[in-house]
């Protein structure tokens, strides 16, 4: 494993010898500490390094609390990654109040998304090398292919530890390259919201084509990474919201059309008056039980509704006969894998687009950043800087 031991200096001698004086040609070899016990030595010597990290003991943001462990080290095929940002989704205010479907495990390390860099490198790992800037895979197991049962256990921030500390072991691949043009914040933005939008998007059997119509609901991270998203494909993209400020913020990244839900309640109905009668090609659907059925009613005939969030709660049952009826396909969309995220990236740098956040806060103040995200008065994402 690659890393800078502390005092390593201290545990090799130094040729003392030669420095003092010259020694005759007749001289006693010198006795030097053969390699094995230097090794020996710098192993029984290491003092594990603290590291700050914040440790959920139980649900309920009362639970979320500062914590000392130290700092884990690399095994064969992982890296250590030093933790520079971190960002928030909704899912983990859920999983911080009890109310994350899928579960979660207490006490637990929360948040998916982080960026930082390479501090060290475990045995047999080779794609790495100390420093290299790197973005945290929400799904630490899933590569490629489709998504199993497996794979999908080792969600980060919910099944297992997630990046709300200051370091973090991961296999080899359950990282990808942070793109060059995003800063350590920017890139912590995109390993949840991003590739949900990504795969519901371009990652399906009929994936977004040029001049489609999008929907996205609201103006959250996986809402404002679509429309992002869908301009650079050139696609048309219709934004709904209950903030006339948050919808002209939406136009000035490219949005088409914007439709107040709060002003027009019926918005499927302005959705349809947008698009010539015909409805839209994708709905990225976050709302949950509240907005499906409106969400349903927006789509075309044989057009795509994502299935990604329950803000308002998921839907238990589903209006079959409208879907039957317009032929629409459902979709339910749950992040991305690593060929994706690296995908994903590849567009992102062509295009050198830039993720929108909302607001920073300090690595002290997570749980005020998690009541911010609460209050859903954010445009895009809210970030954490760690470091």
């Amino acid at each position: 494993m690659h890393r800078d031991y502390r005092d390593l200096a201290e545990l090799i001698p130094s040729p003392v010898p030669f420095a003092r004086a010259a020694l005759p040609l007749c001289s006693k070899p010198i006795a030097w500490p053969r390699m094995a016990d230097v090794r020996s030595r710098i192993a029984l010597s290491f003092r594990p390094i603290p590291m700050r990290a914040w440790s959920l003991s139980a649900p309920g943001l009362d639970h979320l609390s500062p914590e000392e462990r130290p700092e884990p080290t690399p095994g064969p095929g992982e890296v250590l990654v030093r933790l520079k940002a971190a960002s928030l989704n909704y899912r983990d205010l859920m999983v911080a109040t009890g109310r994350y479907a899928r579960g979660a495990k207490y006490p637990l390390i929360p948040l998916s998304d982080g960026a930082g860099e390479i501090a060290a490198v475990g045995a047999g790992a080779s794609a790495w090398k100390v420093g290299d800037r790197v973005t945290t895979s929400f799904f630490s197991g899933w590569v490629d292919g489709p998504q199993t049962p497996e794979r999908a256990a080792k969600a980060l921030g919910g099944a297992v530890d997630g990046v709300l500390a200051e370091a973090i072991v991961l296999p080899e691949r359950g990282v990808v390259r942070t793109p060059d043009h995003m800063s350590d914040v920017e890139a912590a933005t995109l390993p949840c919201a991003a590739l949900t939008a990504w795969h519901a998007l371009f990652e399906g059997g009929d994936p977004l084509r040029p001049g489609q119509i999008v929907l996205v609901e609201g103006t959250g991270g996986v809402s404002i990474f679509g429309l992002q998203l869908a301009k650079i494909a050139g696609a048309r993209v219709l934004v709904t919201s209950s903030s006339d400020a948050k919808l002209a913020r939406a136009r000035e990244l490219g949005a088409d059309g914007m439709i107040n839900y709060v002003k027009e309640p019926e918005w499927q109905e302005r959705v349809r008056a947008l698009t010539g009668g015909h409805g839209v090609d994708h709905v990225l659907e976050v709302g949950g039980k509240d907005t499906l059925g409106r969400a349903l009613a927006s789509v075309r005939y044989g057009g795509q509704l994502h299935v990604i969030g329950g803000v308002s709660g998921f839907a238990t049952e589903l209006p079959l006969g409208p879907m039957a009826q317009n032929n629409v396909r459902v979709r339910r969309i749950y992040v991305g894998s690593v060929s994706m995220f690296e995908a994903m990236n590849r567009a992102l740098s062509l295009h050198r687009v830039r993720p929108i956040v909302d607001r920073t806060f300090r690595f002290e103040d997570a749980r005020a950043a998690l009541v911010h995200l609460e209050k859903g008065s954010h445009f895009g994402k809210i970030a954490l800087t760690v470091a």
